[in-house]
């Protein structure tokens, strides 16, 4: 017969539970104090070669900005394609940052609930295709981490420690009862500007959050096109009246260049020609695709068309089944009326990943009398744009090459940040998603 447990074997039990439970807090404790941000930058980034595709967006629409509401049922979906990897070991964490995007030093167990990191385990080949590469995708938060706090976040990819980072994308969360926010997106009202610019004017209306002293606490970010490179941060309020705090302008401080609707060609299949295409197929045992000559148009007038906020879907019609799509050279051509001296010209939009990449820089072959590039990117449908860079300056300009008119179709993004007076971080209380259209 089993002794009856003895008040000693209901101490040792006791004992034990403790003790599993102080290994546990350990364990929970020593990825938030490990986290090393010398490595990665608090921005879209992607740190080894061989990464492509790479896109972050809300669960079931690729083309959505990555934004979900806190303790909802909305996830984010990371997606992307490894080209070089052999056997990586991915995993992936999150990092709670300022308004302004700086490390705003809370210790990842207040935000975070359940493991501190986690590996991606979503991941396929592609098949029959020319370019092998591995499929992998995340969908977050999920049973394994959540997220507590509203505000401005950084996933992190890393290969098996965060020392080797793969990739950077920023999300926001926000919070449940956000704030009511009315926009006009309009020309500019500077006379000077009110033919090429776009203003976005809105009210915010904080409803049940108390804002004691607006000036200090009450921040916004006007986003174009997703874009966060020239986005309008740390905005402050003009004027209040009660709950409702005014963000409309006059001295061009949130002034955005209209621009000219997108360019975009139809790269689905390899088998027609999709729009804008002039001819693709095999070449040298690669995939090579070309896109109709491009012109300048600086100073054309306002042509109207669909647009896809210079973003890109990726999709094949040649085959069906997942990972099908194949990955192409696919060459630009730009004739200008014009010199183009004393900067670099680049091609740009979602197929860089919004970046200045090198290999998207354009060159001149004077054979040709016409700029030139080559980028490797996956079947699907793009938009793009060209951007000129002066030399020594680092602000992308897109209307030197695109020219710029207020009428043009462009999305915005607005997130109203609010940090409680005496609190630890800046909540996101407010965002809109709307367009000049």
């Amino acid at each position: 017969m089993k002794a009856a447990p003895t008040h000693f074997h209901h101490r040792i039990t006791r004992m034990k539970q403790c003790c599993l439970a102080v290994l546990l807090a350990i364990c929970l404790l020593l990825p938030a104090a490990a986290q090393d941000l010398q490595h990665i930058a608090l921005t879209n980034m992607i740190y080894v070669d061989g990464i492509h595709s790479v896109q972050l967006y809300k669960a079931g629409n690729p083309l959505a900005f990555p934004a979900i509401t806190l303790n909802s049922s909305e996830k984010l979906t990371l997606a992307f394609d490894d080209l070089a990897g052999d056997g990586r070991y991915l995993k992936y964490t999150f990092i709670h940052c300022t308004h302004d995007w700086k490390p705003d030093g809370m210790n990842q167990i207040e935000y975070l609930d359940g493991f501190m990191e986690d590996e991606i385990t979503e991941y396929s080949y592609s098949f029959n295709t020319l370019t092998n590469y591995t499929h992998y995708t995340l969908d977050f938060p999920n049973e394994m981490m959540r997220i507590q706090r509203s505000g401005n976040y950084i996933l992190h990819v890393y290969d098996d420690s965060q020392d080797h980072p793969v990739l950077t994308r920023r999300f926001v969360v926000v919070e449940p009862m956000s704030a009511r926010i009315d926009v006009s997106v309009h020309r500019a009202s500077d006379v000077s500007e009110m033919y090429t610019k776009q203003e976005v004017d809105f009210v915010a209306n904080t409803g049940a959050w108390s804002v004691r002293n607006p000036s200090q606490f009450l921040h916004a970010t006007i986003l174009q096109n997703g874009r966060w490179d020239n986005a309008i941060t740390g905005l402050r309020c003009r004027f209040n009246t009660l709950s409702e705090y005014s963000f409309d302008y006059d001295d061009n401080s949130n002034v955005f260049n209209g621009g000219s609707e997108f360019r975009f060609f139809d790269l689905k299949s390899l088998k027609y020609n999709g729009s804008r295409i002039v001819s693709s197929g095999l070449e040298r045992g690669d995939n090579h695709a070309y896109v109709v000559e491009d012109q300048s148009r600086p100073f054309g007038p306002y042509v109207s068309g669909t647009t896809s906020y210079g973003r890109c879907y990726y999709k094949t019609e040649d085959f069906e089944g997942e990972n099908r799509e194949e990955y192409v050279h696919t060459h630009f051509t730009l004739r200008s009326d014009y010199p183009i001296e004393g900067g670099k010209m680049y091609v740009f939009g979602e197929l860089t990943d919004w970046r200045l990449l090198p290999e998207a820089q354009l060159q001149f072959t004077p054979a040709l009398d016409a700029w030139e590039t080559t980028l490797l990117i996956k079947q699907g449908y793009y938009n793009y744009q060209y951007v000129f860079v002066p030399d020594n300056k680092k602000v992308i300009d897109e209307t030197y090459i695109e020219g710029s008119h207020w009428e043009t179709q462009n999305e915005y993004v607005i997130l109203l940040y609010l940090l409680d007076e005496g609190g630890a971080y800046d909540r996101l209380i407010g965002y809109i998603n709307t367009s000049r259209n």
